[in-house]
């Protein structure tokens, strides 16, 4: 059989019309799409600014703006979660900048890196102040923005001290989570041996103050970390610098360290090992978590790995015996140093080491139970059986992710029962539970997870025996 010529002509200048037409309208959509996605802001930027007078890089997502200051040593001046403000910023010195003196301490503020050990009786020690590693220009380097944000600052190579140090900070789009790798390089012919320190010097005056009332201290500001059950020190801490008996500071019976914030010159050293610091503003419910990872075969500086050091006047033996409280330069100003300390590194010429720490912030409550990884314990986590057969659950977190906590249940053998949803969360908010969620015959325990918006189980915020079970 054959078609009438005619009707197949017709037929195929239709199809040529539609093909055209397909070819218009992808064309169009590719570029329409094209100019769409080139015109949206990225996920997580990276630019310049002008903070505070200084010349500085942002590094922000939605969660968290990150505001560096290369010239000042490479300097994180602030971290802002929420609106709220973490770091301390000295009023006195907003938007200056000094050579570098190894006869002055400018102390700007924020978070930057120094050496240990510290002192000034052989170049085995580092004599401090604002030399050439504490207020060096550091390069600036935009890596990536995007998904993520990192950026490089690389610092001058010390001649004193024979180190360079490079440090890139990276902010993942999708959460407030800031990441660090430190880096330490022997710039000379000879073997060096230094650790490298993370000093963040935050804010423990009143919340949102500023002016006059800059001047006012925090009353409910705490650290915790915990203590070394093994610990070298006598009382599980070392008083380095300061009075040895200090109501300020205890360990509690859960063996958490914690100090609570005063005006006064104290430095303490521990051997924690648990990788895990909590800074915890009371008033404004604002916490920051600063992680490392402990190694255990290693040697840390003077044995510690956490040292707390509390600005103020200092309180001194005078020349006749007496003791008496010196002048504090910063009377004003009020913070408090959280420092993390890498293992002790013996680099030969041209060597480096590394030293990763992770930074979370979050909110908090008026108590503090610990840290997970998965976010903070403010209230501990209850859970009971009720008399309709559910499971009553109650407690009180901040957490690192935005996602979901869900119950994974378990029977009295261990064996998975199920796995229900609890409550969607954001870093931003406090996490409260008040609730009571479905549970099969013969639970025996839960145990609270957080998986975040993109499904990665992020880990257990508590996990606990329902009340009234044997526990063994």
């Amino acid at each position: 059989m054959t078609l009438d010529p005619v009707p197949l002509n017709r037929l195929r200048a239709v199809r040529a019309r539609l093909v055209a037409l397909a070819l218009v309208l992808a064309l169009g959509f590719t570029s329409a799409f094209g100019q769409s996605k080139s015109s949206k802001s990225p996920d997580c930027q990276v630019e310049a600014i002008d903070y505070k007078g200084w010349q500085a890089q942002q590094l922000s997502n939605r969660w968290v703006q990150l505001i560096i200051v290369p010239q000042n040593g490479g300097r994180l001046m602030q971290v802002i979660f929420a609106g709220h403000a973490y770091l301390f910023n000295n009023p006195k010195l907003a938007g200056k900048y000094f050579p570098p003196s190894s006869s002055q301490w400018f102390n700007y503020g924020g978070d930057k890196l120094w050496l240990l050990p510290e002192g000034n009786h052989d170049e085995q020690h580092w004599a401090g102040n604002s030399d050439l590693l504490d207020d060096g220009v550091f390069t600036f380097r935009k890596i990536s923005e995007g998904q993520r944000c990192e950026i490089e600052l690389t610092g001058p190579s010390d001649p004193q001290t024979g180190v360079q140090f490079t440090r890139t900070i990276r902010l993942d789009a999708d959460s407030p989570r800031i990441s660090f790798h430190a880096s330490m390089k022997n710039v000379t012919g000879h073997t060096l041996e230094w650790s490298m320190q993370s000093v963040s010097q935050y804010d423990t005056s009143v919340p949102g103050a500023s002016g006059p009332d800059q001047a006012h201290m925090n009353h409910d500001f705490w650290t915790f970390t915990p203590t070394n059950r093994s610990s070298s020190y006598l009382n599980r801490y070392h008083v380095r610098f300061g009075p040895a008996e200090n109501s300020a500071v205890r360990v509690r019976g859960d063996d958490l360290f914690t100090v609570h914030y005063v005006h006064m010159a104290a430095e303490l050293w521990l051997d924690s090992t648990e990788g895990w610091l909590a800074v915890v503003e009371g008033n404004s419910q604002f916490a920051m978590v600063e992680r490392f990872q402990y190694e255990p075969t290693k040697t840390y500086p003077g044995k510690a790995s956490v040292i707390f050091w509390t600005n103020g006047p200092e309180m001194r033996l005078n020349s006749d015996g007496n003791p008496s409280l010196s002048a504090d330069p910063d009377a004003s100003p009020y913070y408090l140093e959280a420092e993390l300390n890498s293992p002790m590194c013996r680099l030969r010429p041209s060597e480096s080491c590394s030293f990763e720490t992770e930074w979370f912030p979050t909110r908090s409550g008026n108590e503090f139970h610990g840290v997970t990884d998965a976010g903070i314990l403010i209230q501990p986590l209850k859970a009971a059986p009720t008399q309709n057969g559910k499971i009553s659950l109650s407690g009180s977190f901040g957490v690192f992710y935005s996602g979901q906590v869900v119950a994974r249940l378990y029977d009295e053998h261990g064996h998975a029962a199920a796995v229900t949803p609890v409550a969607d969360v954001s870093p931003k908010e406090r996490v409260t539970l008040e609730t009571q969620i479905a549970s099969p015959e013969k639970t025996s325990r839960v145990s609270l997870h957080l998986v975040d918006d993109s499904g990665v189980d992020r880990g257990a915020l508590q996990e606990v025996q329902l009340s009234g079970q044997d526990t063994h």
